[in-house]
């Protein structure tokens, strides 16, 4: 079973514009043929960049209906999922949306974008729910003596997109919302002393994205329990969990050596990972347990409901690594991202500390929790992340939804407005990814000198509080090279690695957006990790 909640144009400008001025000169010369004229060169003055920031609004309630989807942007985004296509970036999520404005309009809304700041709506992925859940559904029933379910409650989450050879393939999940005992739709007033029923990760194929024209290639796992048959739930209030793996929340990568592997779960005993058969992009076989994957991750072992879910899976060849990324506890508010490591694709996974994270373990470091700066209520609920890179460049981004705070501008459903938030992934020299604390805003990255740091920062420490957002404080970087504030000590720069000391903590710099100011403008930011993992944000401000 999952419980996982699901609540539910201004257009943005980015633009650069080179400008040259035309410099003419005259070469005059004169008659006799000994002379040697001055000649000069043109000189061609430096470019000037004019930037223009985005400008839609956080607040997308007024925009929020399915009439209004051409001036979304990154409106009504959820578990977002990002693959590079030609010239455009498409990005795919779950169907989720402020007032369900996408109800009856298919699944697995997707959008595209040039430079990740500016975003066109497209529509939806898929039509309708493959029939193949349905008719797996019951013929799983009937073997266990179950009554059909003539019209199951779907839920269409959580996709992952990925190159695969010439093909993209999107893996999908489907939930589904009945009980087992009795099929009846999951709500307290049906509750029959059962779990609910399986959820089943689905395979799609297509040769171009643009074209949004999909295969369907049926059911790859479905979750899978130790159990038997039984499936009985003392009460509402039992998280004992029927199905050891749950099969929701995919992500996949073809390793070094070319194997293929599907990494997915969400709460119940972990996480997993199942080789693929490249072929068909499918388990060799689901005869035992032990063919839907191998545990890579546990938050608390034994347990069979522990907040651990969405995991992403990426190998960085700089590193030697790959990196799994999880999101902790519920969605709308506390949700937060970690991240471990390994040489292995099947562990162990470790994480800044030391702790083995595949036997069972709190995961550190922690890159993003909820937060708030000044003149913004903030965000919560940052996690569910897909990480990516521009294929030309190779720079990282990590990409999730950002919910606001409840009552936001008087709201009291605020906290169901998801903004899709994609920012900028550094990494320490140690080799941790860092998320940047502002969102990526395609700001040009001129040099960064040290005068630039000196003056007025607000700075926050990630640490972990549930459910609560970490507000920043003040610091001063003054020319005498000291730190005041929320952090005292002194402070240096090394322009080369963009690295800024600040008493002891070295963070990346990088040129970005303060989202908060108004009007928005372009400012310093950095983001950085203290030696237990928890990270910390900063921008300069006026």
């Amino acid at each position: 079973m999952n419980l996982k909640l699901r609540k539910i144009k201004t257009k943005d400008m980015i633009r650069f514009k080179n400008i040259w001025p035309i410099g003419f000169f005259f070469l005059i010369s004169a008659c006799g043929s000994d002379d040697n004229p001055a000649s000069e060169d043109p000189v061609v003055p430096p470019s000037t960049e004019t930037y223009t920031a985005p400008t839609y609004k956080d607040d997308y309630s007024s925009i929020a209906s399915w009439e209004n989807r051409s001036n979304w942007n990154l409106a009504n985004v959820h578990d977002p999922t990002v693959a590079k296509c030609g010239d455009y970036y498409y990005m795919y999520s779950t169907d989720a949306s402020y007032g369900n404005a996408h109800d009856g309009h298919g699944h697995f809304l997707y959008r595209r974008s040039k430079d990740l700041v500016n975003w066109e709506f497209k529509g939806m992925a898929m039509n309708e729910t493959p029939a193949w859940v349905k008719d797996t559904l019951n013929n799983m029933r009937q073997r266990e003596g179950l009554p059909a379910i003539a019209s199951p409650s779907y839920g269409c989450w959580a996709p992952v997109v990925r190159k695969v050879g010439s093909k993209y393939r999107m893996y999908y999940s489907i939930v589904v919302d009945n009980y087992i005992k009795t099929g009846a739709k999951n709500t307290a007033a049906n509750f029959d002393n059962s779990w609910t029923e399986h959820a089943f990760i689905g395979l799609m194929e297509t040769d171009d994205l643009a074209s949004n024209v999909w295969l369907d290639k049926g059911m790859v796992v479905c979750s899978s329990t130790d159990r038997g048959n039984n499936w009985y739930r003392s009460s509402l209030s039992d998280w004992s969990g029927y199905f050891k793996w749950n099969a929701i929340d995919p992500s996949f990568i073809a390793t070094p050596n070319n194997e293929q592997w599907l990494i997915y779960g969400s709460w119940h005993s972990g996480i997993v990972a199942v080789k693929l058969d490249p072929n068909t992009g499918k388990p060799y076989q689901l005869n035992s347990l032990a063919d839907y994957g191998t545990c890579i991750a546990t938050r608390t072992t034994g347990s069979r409901w522990q907040g651990s879910e969405a995991p992403e899976i990426i190998y960085n060849e700089s590193t030697g690594y790959y990196y799994l990324f999880l999101a902790y506890d519920e969605l709308s508010v506390a949700y937060n991202t970690r991240v471990c490591r390994s040489k292995s694709i099947t562990g162990p996974f470790v994480g800044i500390d030391g702790k083995d994270i595949t036997q069972g373990g709190e995961c550190w470091p922690m890159l993003t929790h909820p937060y708030k700066f000044s003149n913004h209520s903030g965000w919560v609920g940052i996690s569910h992340c897909c990480i990516f890179q521009n294929p030309d460049t190779k720079e990282w981004y990590y990409g999730s939804q950002g919910r606001l705070p409840a009552n936001t501008n008087g709201n009291a459903y605020s906290n169901a407005i998801m903004m899709g938030q994609i920012r900028s992934v550094e990494w320490t020299e140690d080799g941790w990814p860092v998320v940047m604390p502002e969102r990526y805003a395609a700001v040009p990255q001129s040099t960064i000198s040290e005068s630039d740091l000196i003056g007025n920062w607000e700075h926050i420490t990630l640490s972990y509080q549930y459910q609560t957002q970490q507000a920043s404080k003040s610091i001063v970087l003054s020319a005498n090279k000291t730190v005041s504030g929320a952090i005292t000590g002194n402070w240096s720069y090394d322009a080369t690695k963009k690295i800024l000391t600040i008493g002891t903590y070295k963070v990346k710099v990088q040129r970005g957006l303060d989202w908060e100011a108004t009007p928005r403008t372009t400012t310093i930011i950095y983001s950085g990790l203290t030696d237990k993992g928890i990270s910390l944000w900063g921008k300069k401000v006026k």
